[in-house]
């Protein structure tokens, strides 16, 4: 899509701090981190969240899913737990409309999400 983003950053068009990155997922630090270590992984493909996801298109979520364990320890904060999280819509605060998930970790995390 060619006014998303992420599809640019996936592109190579708009730089990021990548930290993982395969045929199918790419993963790169956030501009804006929540936590000391906020990293989004996202499909390559443009899926816009979790709400258009297909039978089609899964198997591109389920990578990024099978990725971040392997970015969790690549980047060494496996042990000491970390937060997964994909919002969907803008009541939710998505603000890029391009299946993301965010890794938080680096600090113990509160238990309220609201």
């Amino acid at each position: 899509m060619n006014d998303c983003l992420f599809c640019g950053i996936a592109a190579g068009d708009i730089p990021s701090t990548k930290v993982y990155e395969d045929e199918t997922v790419l993963a790169f630090r956030d501009l804006n981190p929540q936590a000391p270590v906020h990293i989004l992984v996202i499909p390559k493909t443009h899926i816009t969240s979790v709400n258009a996801l297909t039978e089609e298109n899964a198997a591109s979520a389920t990578a990024c899913l099978l990725a971040i364990p392997k970015i969790a320890a690549q980047e060494g904060f496996a042990a000491g737990g970390y937060r997964v999280v994909s919002n969907c819509g803008a009541d939710a605060g998505q603000t890029v409309p391009h299946l993301h998930f965010h890794i938080l970790a680096g600090k113990r995390l509160e238990d309220s999400m609201a």
